[in-house]
């Protein structure tokens, strides 16, 4: 398993060069993963220059902010209402705790698996390797892992590779681009897909016709 998901890593990284993801620094990051749920991010996008521009991207001013001025920073985001709760939410744990463990950030109300792992690892550095519905897609498409538990999926990355925080940041990259680029959804574009050696996605389809 090792060996395969570094040739994967490899196929990708050769295929796509590296991603460079969360371009924010710091705050913005675990802002950006609260607001990325049930969204794409060019509308996260949106939503953080919003912020940005309001001079709202610290702990003073989400800490300060009325809740409803805050749902109209980041109504582009979609979902806005919950999603102001939950960065209320985040920042008020962030704001007595500059270290918070997964424990700490999964007994926040709003904020799960993912997003806590996102921030782990972008935020905070931390080896956590993010799991999302595009790397559950990729797994179970080319025959690596079929079910749908967080855990379980997480777990075949941190256990075959080197906990490495790095390469935990690129290959969940590589991943979403590559989700968003050949293995759609509905119409995946299997014949140009780099990783179509590996797929048992196409064959199983080819067969049930």
């Amino acid at each position: 398993m090792e060996e395969l998901l570094r040739q994967i890593f490899d196929k990708l990284l050769s295929f796509y060069g590296s991603q460079e993801w969360w371009p924010g620094e710091g705050l913005e990051i675990a802002v950006g993963a609260v607001l990325t749920q049930q969204t794409n991010w060019s509308n996260v996008e949106k939503a953080l220059t919003k912020l940005k521009d309001a001079n709202c991207l610290s702990l003073t001013c989400l800490e300060k902010i009325s809740i409803g001025e805050l749902e109209q920073l980041i109504k582009s985001s979609g979902y806005y209402k919950v999603k102001a709760q939950r960065l209320k939410n985040l920042i008020k744990l962030l704001s007595i705790n500059s270290d918070p463990s997964r424990e700490d950030l999964l007994a926040v109300n709003g904020i799960g698996l993912e997003t806590a792992d996102s921030i782990l690892l972008y935020l905070f550095e931390k080896p956590h390797f993010v799991i999302d519905s595009y790397t559950f897609r990729i797994m179970r498409r080319i025959g690596i892992y079929s079910g749908r538990n967080y855990s379980e999926l997480q777990r075949v990355f941190m256990n075959n590779l080197p906990k490495d925080i790095q390469l935990y940041k690129e290959f969940h990259a590589l991943l979403v681009k590559h989700a968003k680029n050949s293995c759609l959804k509905n119409k995946p574009k299997c014949d140009m897909c780099l990783l179509r050696n590996n797929c048992i996605y196409k064959t199983k389809k080819n067969n049930s016709t």
